[in-house]
């Protein structure tokens, strides 16, 4: 099988393009949803802040400024084909750099300490980044990418729930998740949950589920009409948009599950905040 080639400076100039469009551009799929959450919106103040989620979305895409103060950190999941090939420089460089360049020349906020318990110190340039990678079949590289505020990363979480707990229970923990969660999040949140796997697979099934575009139902009927039945039961809830009441606490809620354990339920829920920045790449 012929191996392709592909020169690090391509991965640069893609993962920088894809954070500093992210960060400017709001997703097409989450503006829709604003939209239709301001047309079936019954409080004045939840359609007000609504109105102005979409003028700020507006805003940002013409000046070419962030979104949100909060430029979040930078998480991955590559498709890396069995048949690429790196040259002058290494994947895990390349993409780091493409970050690096983002947020530096992107004038995007650098949040991420080096340190996460003494020093604390700004790595000044939003580095590192997370990168999960999965090889593949083929000569492609496949980024989904994302950057995470850590307003509603902070209210995120995981139980390992065991099967005796059943649907009802996984369906309690999520919505205590949220529930919990409250106006923090700056809703309206998209809720990405990971069911299954191991305890970190959970977590990360959760975040991978956060930058499914909001429009898209789970393949599986079953996940397909929990998600649906979760996500009325959130926006009873009735926090709104920014937290102010509403009909609007989420836009979505996006399950992916895996094979676990005879003995486990590991359930992870990941929220994100209105903006739900996303972006995919294939090179």
């Amino acid at each position: 099988m012929e191996i392709r080639r592909i020169d690090a400076s391509v991965i640069t100039k893609t993962v920088k393009k894809l954070y500093m469009d992210m960060n400017y551009f709001i997703g097409e799929d989450i503006l829709s949803a604003l939209k239709k959450a301001r047309e079936n919106e019954t409080s004045s103040t939840g359609k007000d802040v609504l109105s102005r989620l979409i003028e700020n979305n507006d805003i940002a895409a013409k000046e070419e400024i962030a979104i949100c103060q909060d430029t979040g950190m930078a998480v991955m999941f590559v498709e890396y084909g069995d048949r690429v090939a790196i040259e002058n420089g290494s994947f895990e460089e390349a993409v780091q750099e493409g970050v690096r360049r983002a947020y530096i020349d992107g004038y995007l906020r650098k949040s991420v300490v080096d340190d996460p318990v003494f020093d604390r110190v700004n790595t000044k340039d939003n580095t590192p980044a997370i990168i999960y990678t999965s090889i593949v079949p083929g000569d492609k590289i496949k980024i989904l990418a994302g950057c995470k505020g850590f307003g509603s990363e902070n209210m995120s979480a995981i139980k390992m729930l065991t099967p005796s707990a059943g649907i009802e229970g996984v369906k309690k923990f999520i919505l205590d998740t949220v529930r919990t969660a409250g106006p923090n999040p700056c809703p309206p949140v998209v809720v990405g949950v990971g069911i299954g796997g191991t305890f970190e697979k959970a977590a990360m099934l959760a975040k991978k589920a956060t930058l499914r575009p909001i429009d898209t139902k789970n393949p599986d009927i079953r996940y397909a009409e929990l998600e649906d039945e979760l996500l009325v039961e959130i926006n009873k809830m009735g926090f709104g948009p920014a937290g102010l009441g509403g009909d609007n606490t989420a836009l979505g809620v996006n399950i992916e599950y895996f094979p676990t354990h005879i003995a486990g339920m590991p359930v992870a829920v990941n929220i994100c905040c209105h903006a739900a920045r996303h972006k995919e790449a294939e090179i």
